[in-house]
C-alpha cells in the first residue's frame, strides 16, 4: 500500500482497445511524477474475454490479490461481444470487481470540455458540468447470474438495502459538498421510479433520512423518466444526481452522449476502501489495432484515481496533479484537437502527444 506520496497502481488493460487506451493513461501518469512529487508503481495483470478464453475464468486469483494490496486498480475496457458463458452473458470482469470489492459508488461525471461538440443546442455556452451516481452492486444487477428461466417465462429480481442505499448517499452528499466547496452548485437529485415500485419509494425514503444530516446541500427528486426527459433539454440544470444500479447504467450513457460522447467519458466504482476507475467506452474490437481509440476518457480517469488517492492519503499534491491532466486535456481540446468519432483526424498518438506536451 502507499508509504507517503507513492502509489502502487494495478493496471488491467484488458480487451479490444482498452490496451491502447492505456497505454497512453500511464504516459500521462509518469509525465505526471517528472512534475510532481508523485511517484507510482505499475503492475499489471490480464482479466477479460481474451483471459476467458485462454483460460476458462476472466480473471485469475492472482489478478484479484493484486486488485486487493494495490492503492487504486486502472482498468482499461473488458469483454468481447463474440466470447460469452455458457449462459450467453458477456465476459464482465469490471462488474465482477463491484462485487467483490463492494464498489457501491459508480461515479460518472459529464463535463462538456471547451471545443468538444454537443448534440445539445446551447451546451456550448451554457456549459454541462454534472455527476451521475450509480450504485453498483445492487439493484437489477444483483441478479445477475441468478435469473430463473424457463420456457415459459424469465424473471430477475431487483435487490435494494438499507445498508448499501445508506452508504451511497452519504457518498453523494459528501460529494455535493466537494463539488459545492469548489464553486458547483452542490445540489443533489434522487433519481427513481418510486410512484410506480415500492422498492424506490424504500429507497427515496432513505434518501430523505440522509438528508437531514446535509442541510446545506439542495436537494431534489426525479422519476427517471422525466429525468431523461429533462437532460437532453437542459442538462446544465443538473449537478449530481444519485440512483439505482440499471438507471445509472442508462442515464450515464446519455450523459456521456451529451459531452462528445462515451470516448471523452471517465469512470470510476468506489467502495469503503477500494476503487476502480475506467473510461465508460467498451472493447470497440470493429476499431482495434488501428490507432483510432480515443483515449481522453482514461486519461480523465486516471485523473480521478489521483483525487480519490488525495482524498483518501491526505496528499494534496495528487488532486492537483489531476487538475493538472484536467487542464491540459481541456486546452488540447480548445486548441482544435478533433478526434476521429467527432468527423476528426486525430487517433490515438495523435491525442496522447498533444496532452503530454501541454502537462
Amino acid at each position: 500500500m502507499s508509504a507517503n506520496n507513492a502509489f502502487h497502481i494495478a493496471v488491467l488493460a484488458g480487451d479490444g482497445i482498452g490496451p491502447e487506451v492505456m497505454a497512453p493513461a500511464i504516459e500521462v501518469l509518469r509525465k505526471i511524477e517528472t512534475k510532481s512529487g508523485l511517484s507510482f508503481r505499475f503492475t499489471e495483470a490480464p482479466a477479460g474475454a481474451n483471459h476467458y478464453l485462454a483460460t476458462g475464468k476472466s480473471m485469475p486469483d492472482t489478478t484479484i490479490k493484486l486488485c486487493e494490496e494495490a492503492d487504486a486498480i486502472l482498468l482499461g475496457a473488458c469483454g468481447l461481444p463474440s466470447v460469452r458463458y455458457p449462459d450467453n452473458t458477456e465476459i464482465a470482469p469490471q462488474i465482477e470487481l463491484r462485487f467483490i470489492f463492494d464498489l457501491y459508488a459508480g461515479v460518472r461525471p459529464a463535463r462538456l470540455i471547451p471545443g468538444v461538440p454537443s448534440p445539445i443546442v446551447g451546451a456550448d455556452q451554457r456549459g454541462i458540468d454534472l455527476v451521475v451516481i450509480r450504485e453498483s452492486t445492487e439493484g437489477l444487477f444483483a441478479s445477475m447470474g441468478k435469473g430463473v428461466v424457463t420456457h415459459e417465462e424469465a424473471r430477475e429480481t431487483m435487490v435494494i438495502t438499507r445498508k448499501t442505499s445508506e452508504r451511497l448517499f452519504e457518498f453523494s452528499f459528501r460529494l455535493a459538498e466537494r463539488r459545492k466547496a469548489r464553486g458547483k452548485p452542490g445540489a443533489l437529485a434522487c433519481v427513481d421510479k418510486a410512484n410506480v415500485f415500492k422498492a424506490f419509494a424504500f429507497f427515496r425514503g432513505i434518501f430523505d433520512e440522509i438528508a437531514k444530516r446535509h442541510p446545506e446541500v439542495k436537494t431534489d427528486w426525479l422519476y427517471v423518466d422525466a429525468c431523461s426527459a429533462m437532460l437532453v433539454k437542459r442538462p446544465w440544470d443538473f449537478d449530481v444526481m444519485v440512483m439505482e444500479n440499471m438507471f445509472g447504467d442508462i442515464v450515464s450513457d446519455i450523459t456521456a452522449s451529451l459531452i462528445g460522447g462515451l470516448g471523452m467519458a471517465p469512470s470510476a466504482d468506489i467502495g469503503d476502501k477500494y476503487a476502480v476507475f475506467q473510461p465508460c467506452h467498451g472493447t470497440a474490437p470493429d476499431i482495434m489495432g488501428q490507432g483510432k481509440a480515443n483515449p481522453t476518457g482514461m486519461i480523465l480517469s486516471a485523473a480521478m484515481m489521483l483525487d480519490w488517492l488525495a482524498d483518501k492519503h491526505g496528499v494534496e499534491g495528487a488532486a492537483e496533479a489531476g487538475e493538472q491532466i484536467e487542464r491540459a486535456v481541456d486546452k488540447v481540446y480548445a486548441g482544435g484537437l478533433k478526434p476521429m468519432e467527432f468527423g476528426g483526424s486525430n487517433g490515438t498518438a495523435d491525442i496522447t502527444k498533444a496532452v503530454l506536451a501541454t502537462l
